[in-house]
This record gives C-alpha cells, sequence and structure tokens, in this order.
C-alpha cells in the first residue's frame, strides 16, 4: 500500500496540474484546422472537412496509414498460419473441432436479423463520408463486424463460408490497391499524385467532392478485408489450440 502511495500521488498530483492548464472548453486556436474549414466547401465540396483532409489533402499521409494495416495483417496471416502448418501435422481436423461455445436461438436469430442493417450502415458510412461524419476507415470496421456477428451467432462454419480466406485476401489487396490507383489517376490526368481529377459536383450530394468517395470505398473495402482476415486467423488459430 505504502509503495503504491509512492508513486500514485505524485502520479496524481502530475495529472491535476497538467489538466488545470489546458484551454476552456471551446477555446481552439488551430490554424489549419481553421483554414480548412473555411475552404473545404469551396475548394472539394466536401461537407465533412475531416474526410477530405484524409482523402484529399493529406491523402499521401492516408496511404502509408492504410499500407501499414496491410503489412501487419499480412504479417500477422503468415506468422500464423506457419504455426499452424507445423501443429497441424500432429492433430485432426475434423467437424468436432471446428466448434465454439454455442448460442441460443434467440441470440442467434438477433445476429442474423442484424448482419443485413450492419452491412446497409457499413456502405452508408462509406460512401456518404464527405458528406456526413465517416468515411472508408470507420464504415470498413462496420462491415467486418457484420462477419463478427455470425459468429457471436454460434455459426463459425457459417462465417467460413461467408468469408473464405482467398475472398477476403483478395478483398483487402483490391481495397489496398485500389486507393492507390485513384492517386495514381491525379497524376495522370492531373499530373500530381492524389490531385483530385473528376468532376466535384454539388456540395452535400452523394455524387461530389470527386474522388474522395472513390478513395473512402477503396479504404473501407480494405479495412473490412482487413479486420475480417485478422478475426478468421486467430479463430483458426484457436480451434488448432483446442484441438491439441
Amino acid at each position: 500500500m505504502c509503495v503504491f502511495a509512492g508513486g500514485a500521488l505524485p502520479l496524481a498530483s502530475l495529472l491535476v496540474w497538467g489538466l488545470s492548464g489546458l484551454p476552456a472548453f471551446g477555446d481552439f486556436h488551430g490554424a489549419y484546422a481553421l483554414l480548412v474549414d473555411r475552404i473545404v466547401v469551396a475548394q472539394r465540396h466536401a461537407t465533412d472537412a475531416v474526410t477530405a483532409v484524409n482523402f484529399d489533402y493529406r491523402a499521401l499521409d492516408t496511404l502509408g496509414e492504410e499500407f501499414i494495416l496491410f503489412t501487419s495483417v499480412a504479417g500477422l496471416a503468415v506468422l500464423l498460419r506457419e504455426q499452424r502448418g507445423e501443429r497441424l501435422r500432429a492433430i485432426t481436423r475434423g467437424a468436432g473441432e471446428h466448434h465454439f461455445q454455442g448460442a441460443s436461438y434467440a441470440l442467434r436469430a438477433l445476429t442474423l436479423v442484424l448482419v443485413g442493417p450492419v452491412l446497409v450502415v457499413s456502405a452508408y458510412i462509406d460512401a456518404h463520408g464527405a458528406i456526413t461524419p465517416g468515411g472508408g476507415f470507420q464504415g470498413g470496421v462496420v462491415g467486418a463486424a457484420a462477419l463478427l456477428l455470425v459468429f457471436l451467432g454460434g455459426s463459425y462454419l457459417a462465417m467460413r463460408r461467408l468469408s473464405p480466406h482467398a475472398l477476403v485476401e483478395a478483398a483487402e489487396a483490391a481495397g489496398a490497391g485500389g486507393y492507390a490507383l485513384v492517386g495514381l489517376g491525379g497524376m495522370v490526368f492531373a499530373a500530381a499524385y492524389f490531385q483530385n481529377f473528376l468532376g466535384l459536383g454539388t456540395p452535400a450530394t452523394l455524387i461530389s467532392a470527386g474522388t474522395i468517395p472513390l478513395s473512402s470505398l477503396a479504404v473501407g473495402l480494405e479495412v473490412s478485408g482487413a479486420f475480417v482476415l485478422l478475426w478468421a486467423e486467430f479463430l483458426d488459430q484457436a480451434l488448432v489450440v483446442r484441438g491439441r
């Protein structure tokens, strides 16, 4: 107790001192953010400044972030599959091993009902990123959650049938490559990588903001594929451990 108090009291004092120096609520002096807020609708016809920054003003940085996720999940898949390959020689994979804790009929019905609406919400967030808060990163996670609902309903095999590894890997690669190709299109048609080269349309409408919606959809596909692949690899690994 004395040891804990000796470290906790100085830490608490440091936190209080740091928080007491924060600006008041609503007091903001971010010059870059204020500038973007003034010009984003006129320049890009996007009514969500955050998405415009992610997929236009600093789209090259977002490309790096996207490929960090891509390479991390790919590395994890390679690592876990190598370990499973070593262990699978010692066990026999049967139908009984593809089983996790069962779910009640009520839970199965609820997850089945929710899969469709969750996918629709995911597509909506992806497509409306330039209009309302959202975009590919958020929509991609929501889309992956739809398949996770199938597993939570006690249907692991159904989840595997709906998301085979080859298809998920192809979706992840297509999303990552598609986003890079949007940038390449800017270089081909506008002489600058990730330059917005499509018509900007009318602000606050679905067909607006030029290449920003395309970038958002590509990132959404990549993020969905990455998270589904991530969960599938961990679930397969859990099955191997149970099989041992």
